[in-house]
């Protein structure tokens, strides 16, 4: 039994232990020394499987259930409750959604201590925030922009998805949107979490924050920061001197007392799902946390992932758009090469060139006016290289890798080619099927089309932004700016017009979500250039038949999301159904297979070949096997594959498995 001689004798612990089998707490004797640092929350370190490891005390109780004799707390590390009850109860609820342990994600909500931060910070008051802010900026601009803030601002919860329109105009701005949002929040005394992609959001996001909040009115919570501003930005949230965090995935889990708000922007970037397991998303972390705590939310984007169109069908989000005339008007115009046939009857070839006619018409017209960015899918400069007679893959001849072209001029001959493998150049490459000597180039990248594109406008200056040299502004002067997806800077006062190059390689992709990606890297772009009114264009070269170039013309994210999500539903894929699949060697998944009690209906599909060979699998071929059930049967489909995960465990099989819950990419 627990000494008497403290009020709460037993700390209920979590354990920094990732083995499926014992993914739950367990009871430790608390001695007096420790009675007032054990508190809930703390850091410390236990005695477990002859180990001192580390741990969370999730609470303090009077008795156990555990007929054992409790071993005592070795330490506290720390009397701080960095491990908040509700960040605890999201933790476990994120675990169970994605078939993972508590330990794995305590490690993605808690950052590690760093003790000379935490000894040195000093708890503060949030800034008192003017309280006229009648201002409703770019949300505001929206029909029911100004009711959703006033919401915000009474204490209300309401929950949107921000169709934001695509455009420089300022009702196109959603930093300005999301800040705003956040203050309401602020102004009705509760707190408010923004999350973005990237670091390049997050800068942008920062400067409009300081001008709405003032820059101690905010902080930062990001991975990238470093353990000290980390750690620093986490207690600031924690201890309640701030009422606002912004941050990438890693501030998903910010431990904001009373908060009122979680907001994310454009939540179908992949950058949102975490890399280490059990692979949250950032959007379900804060969906879930939305409802465990009873917050508002915001959903904004220029694209609409299918996930966000689920939810608002099923009514769990409300709409928050611009009618079809505003965006008219506030858009600028976008088109796709030799999509009339007038267009046809000037230039035959302007479905199939890679650099029609109206292409150039465009850049010519538009330069005068300020800047034009071209996007290209693919950087470097010949991607692909094939036979011109026969189209077979050149190949080097001695590890038959692919070959590169190394040079910026005669790109097609062969004296100019090196491999990419084993960087031996090839003087001689004569195609092995047909014997020709010719070369073509079917994937181009942007170093080429910017030397192309250099000699078609020869006094224009030519910008690059991408790889290791990202810019992220460029000035209001006439320019070329050959940009990589995501890699797009700022114009100021934007561009005059743009320019997409080869659409049919992000449509071409083998993923799931290819055309879904496509648009909203289309939209990202369209949303840099000026407004119609000011003679903001753009143009896509490409298949006008494609669907996602159909809606990218009429601007309706909408109706494509509408649309994908119907088709995904017919053929059973996520968000319409719950997806797991679950990787690892060929005998591992057998043992898997044999272990695992699925709810019907269950599809089971595979195994399969996964990806290449990794450590995973010690260097062995590893194998994918993917299940799929309708949604009311989703979450017993995670607990048969948690139960089975935990039997493997318990057994110490051998052969690691890498289980993902609606995976991000498919």
């Amino acid at each position: 039994m627990p000494s008497s001689s403290v009020a709460l004798p037993v700390a209920r612990v979590a354990v920094d232990v990732s083995l499926a089998h014992l993914d739950r707490p367990f009871d430790y004797r608390v001695v007096p020394d420790n009675d007032q640092t054990a508190v809930p929350g703390a850091r410390v370190r236990v005695r477990f499987a002859g180990r001192l490891r580390d741990g969370f005390v999730l609470e303090r109780m009077v008795d156990t259930d555990s007929d054992r004799e409790l071993k005592a707390l070795s330490k506290v590390i720390s009397g701080e409750p960095v491990l908040t009850a509700e960040i605890a109860t999201l933790v476990r609820a994120v675990a169970d959604h994605y078939a993972g342990c508590f330990a794995d994600v305590v490690r993605l909500a808690v950052p590690p201590r760093h003790a000379a931060t935490e000894n040195a910070a000093k708890v503060v008051r949030p800034p008192l925030l003017e309280a006229d802010w009648s201002d409703h900026g770019a949300i505001g601009a929206y029909p029911t922009g100004s009711g959703f803030l006033t919401a915000l601002r009474s204490g209300g919860t309401p929950r949107a998805y921000w169709q934001v329109i695509p455009s420089s105009h300022p009702s196109g701005d959603w930093t300005d949107g999301l800040a705003r949002a956040a203050r309401a929040t602020a102004e009705s005394g509760r707190s408010a979490l923004l999350v973005v992609p990237d670091q390049r959001d997050l800068a942008r996001l920062r400067v409009v924050c300081t001008a709405v909040l003032g820059r101690s009115g905010f902080v930062e919570l990001t991975a990238e920061a470093g353990p000290a501003a980390r750690y620093r930005a986490f207690l600031a949230a924690l201890r309640g001197d701030v009422r606002v965090v912004i941050g990438n995935r890693a501030a998903a889990f910010a431990p904001l007392p009373d908060l009122g708000l979680v907001a994310v922007w454009d939540d179908g970037d992949d950058l949102l799902a975490e890399q280490r397991a059990p692979y949250p998303h950032a959007r379900t972390v804060l969906a879930l946390r939305a409802a465990q705590q009873g917050t508002a939310v915001l959903l904004a984007g220029y694209a609409r992932s299918c996930e966000s169109e689920q939810w608002l069908r099923q009514g769990w989000l409300r709409e928050l758009a611009g009618d079809r005339t505003q965006t008219r008007h506030t858009a600028p115009r976008v088109r796709v090469a030799g999509d009339s046939d007038h267009a046809l009857a000037r230039d035959a070839a302007a479905r199939s060139a890679r650099l029609p006619h109206e292409v150039f018409e465009l850049v010519r017209g538009t330069l005068p006016q300020g800047p034009v960015l071209v996007q290209v899918p693919r950087s470097g400069y010949l991607v692909a290289l094939v036979c011109q007679d026969c189209r077979e893959p050149v190949r080097c001849r001695r590890c038959h890798g692919p070959l590169r072209s190394i040079a910026r001029s005669a790109a097609r001959s062969t004296e100019h080619l090196a491999c990419a493998w084993c960087g031996e150049p090839r003087l001689d490459w004569e195609c092995p099927i047909c014997g020709s000597r010719s070369l073509r180039a079917p994937v181009v990248g942007a170093d080429r089309t910017a030397e192309e594109l250099g000699r078609a406008f020869p006094h224009t200056v030519v910008r690059q932004s991408g790889g290791n040299a990202v810019l992220t502004e460029v000035p209001s002067s006439p320019a070329l700016v050959v940009a990589t997806p995501g890699a797009e800077p700022v114009a100021d006062g934007g561009y005059a017009g743009a320019v997409l190059l080869d659409t049919g390689l992000l449509l071409l992709r083998a993923d799931l979500r290819a055309s879904e990606e496509a648009i909203r890297r289309w939209l990202a772009v369209v949303a840099l250039v000026r407004p119609g009114a000011d003679g903001g264009s753009v143009i896509a070269a490409g298949d006008s038949s494609a669907r996602a170039l159909q809606a990218l013309v009429r601007l309706d994210p909408a109706g494509f999301a509408a649309r994908e999500l119907t088709e995904r539903a017919e053929a059973h894929f996520p968000p319409a159904a719950k997806v797991l699949t679950i990787e690892g060697s060929a005998a591992a998944l057998v043992e898997a297979t044999t272990l695992l009690r699925l709810p019907e209906p269950t599809e089971v599909l595979g195994p399969m070949p996964g990806p290449a060979a990794s450590a995973l699998t010690g260097g062995e071929a590893v194998e994918r096997l993917t299940l799929r059930t309708p949604l009311r049967t989703g979450p017993a489909l995670v607990r048969a594959v948690k139960e089975m995960t935990g039997v493997r465990s318990a057994k110490k099989s051998e052969g690691p498995l890498r289980v993902r819950v609606d995976p991000a990419v498919l």
